[in-house]
């Protein structure tokens, strides 16, 4: 067991760190948009023009799932069979940034935007207010996954040197 572990440890422990880049940014963004789409379903049943003022917010939340999806490829580019332990483990750390971010700023952001759907509803001129709103919350999931991509892009080609 120790020595399959230490064969394809850093292979299994970085294939983690991938499928976590991707399910929590995912989750997050499917309960961001999904929350969005409930409450856009009140105000568009009293104004379905506003459509595609509303679809606008609930597509905020739905960015954090396509950067973890982003970094999971990036880490699946580096995963090899010859890949070590610590390589592996890097790996996963690179992941983290963008999925802890990622989870926690599509649910938030979900909120504002969801929240944003009420200035549209009462002044759809100001529409605008509640989009750059949630998109501020946007910047920490950016954040995120500029810290994964400096790390897998920057550092671990020193690290896949050792």
């Amino acid at each position: 067991m120790v020595d399959f572990f230490m064969q394809y440890g850093g292979i299994i422990i970085g294939g983690f760190g991938a499928a976590l880049s991707v399910f929590l940014p995912g989750i997050g963004s499917s309960r961001g948009c999904g929350l969005v789409g409930k409450t856009a379903t009140g105000l568009l049943t009293e104004e379905p023009e506003k459509f595609g003022q509303a679809l606008i917010l609930q597509l905020l939340p739905g960015t954090q799932g396509l950067y973890g999806f982003l970094i999971a490829f990036l880490i699946i580019n580096n995963l090899t069979p010859t890949i070590n332990l610590a390589q592996g483990f890097f790996l996963l750390f690179a992941a983290l940034p963008v999925a802890f971010a990622g989870y926690r700023s599509a649910l938030y952001q979900g909120e504002v935007a969801a929240a944003g759907l009420q200035i549209l509803a009462k002044k759809p001129e100001e529409n605008t207010k509640g989009i750059i709103l949630a998109a501020i919350v946007e910047t920490y999931a950016i954040l995120g996954l500029v810290g994964s991509l400096i790390l897998l892009v920057v550092a671990y080609p020193n690290i896949a040197r050792m």
